[in-house]
């Protein structure tokens, strides 16, 4: 998930649960309802033709294992340790951090493990290397 659509998820369940518990008329929360529904389609359709709010709005997977050696510096900055991306590996039957080619934290959070690539393949790492886009 987005960061955009999260934000917006959380707002959507904020309104909700208020007319919800009949803390705001039904009224007002089908405005607010109709209102970041709005707000996100415009984000949206601002995206898809723009650059700069794409890059603003959208998030890139990150490499945070390359060749079994941890990337510090990328681990700090998305706040995830070295135990969650051994646990991954894990999650995937792997035993020896050194069989690992790469993991990415993935746009929507989760973390992708790679196997050693076979010689001549191309590489699904092509957007991710070095890093953020």
């Amino acid at each position: 998930m987005e960061r955009v659509d999260f934000i917006v998820t959380v707002a959507l369940g904020s309104a909700l649960a208020r007319v919800i518990l009949s803390q705001t008329p039904l009224l007002d929360g089908v405005l607010a309802f109709a209102l970041l529904v709005g707000l996100q389609l415009a984000i949206t359709w601002l995206a898809v033709r723009s650059r700069r709010v794409h890059r603003w709005v959208k998030s890139s997977p990150t490499l945070l294992l390359e060749d079994g050696a941890f990337l510090d510096e990328n681990l700090r900055r998305e706040r995830v340790t070295r135990s969650e991306v051994l646990a991954a590996i894990r999650g995937r039957g792997l035993a020896a951090v050194e069989d690992v080619a790469a993991v990415v934290l993935e746009t929507d959070g989760s973390l992708s493990v790679i196997g050693e690539a076979s010689p001549g393949r191309r590489s699904a790492l092509a957007d991710v290397r070095g890093g953020r886009l």
